[in-house]
């Protein structure tokens, strides 16, 4: 597998982006993983990268980006933090990735049993925890469908808190960026969000949050 150069990057379409990260899924899930010499990308990449995916998920030790989209050194942006969600430097962090460095797409990946959305069901108070978990109290709140054990003992409840999550913030990148919203109208980036069932390492991108 090649290194991703700056001539390849600006080759690539956001379809072209999210078409790469499905078909490195698949080979994830199919274990035929593409075989690649990481110490030469490293050399290859050591004056400059150019990634063609920035991609937002959990700290989950289970959902590394790089291995569940099979990708290489200097193909993808990874930012990670609890519970998928955005601030200000996580935006800048973003903005950077797209409007400098080049890349094509946006991914906002939940997870299946996410601790992070599990304690925000049941509204866990700990520390500087407690901060960050505020900012999934409004999935939580969204979920209307489910009156019933509204906490992480509910798969069900968690994993709709977790969808709820994903789709609000693919939201709040458009509105709380004006640098990233006018990429995406304009067609030169893309966003959308997904889930990764980390049983089945089987990622599935959420159509109607595709732009």
């Amino acid at each position: 597998m090649k290194t991703l150069t700056k001539e390849m990057q600006a080759a690539i379409t956001p379809k072209m982006a999210l078409d790469l990260l499905k078909e490195g899924n698949k080979r994830f899930i199919n274990n035929m993983k593409v075989n690649r010499n990481l110490l030469q990308q490293a050399n290859e990449t050591s004056d400059g990268q150019h990634p063609f995916a920035v991609i937002l998920s959990c700290i989950d030790s289970r959902t590394s980006a790089e291995l569940i989209f099979d990708q290489g050194l200097g193909d993808i942006f990874s930012v990670r933090i609890a519970g998928n969600i955005i601030n200000e430097d996580i935006l800048g962090s973003m903005e950077f990735g797209c409007k400098v460095a080049g890349s094509k797409i946006i991914v906002v990946l939940g997870h299946s049993k996410c601790g992070a959305v599990k304690g925000a069901c049941d509204h866990v108070e700990m520390g500087n925890l407690t901060a960050l978990l505020s900012k999934l109290q409004p999935a939580v709140y969204d979920e209307k469908t489910v009156t019933d054990n509204r906490n992480s003992g509910n798969e069900e409840f968690v994993e709709k808190v977790a969808a709820i999550n994903v789709r609000r913030t693919v939201q709040a990148i458009m509105q709380r960026s004006p640098i990233l919203k006018e990429m995406i109208e304009s067609g030169a980036i893309g966003i959308v969000g997904g889930h990764h069932d980390i049983s089945t390492g089987e990622v599935i991108f959420y159509e109607d949050t595709l732009m």
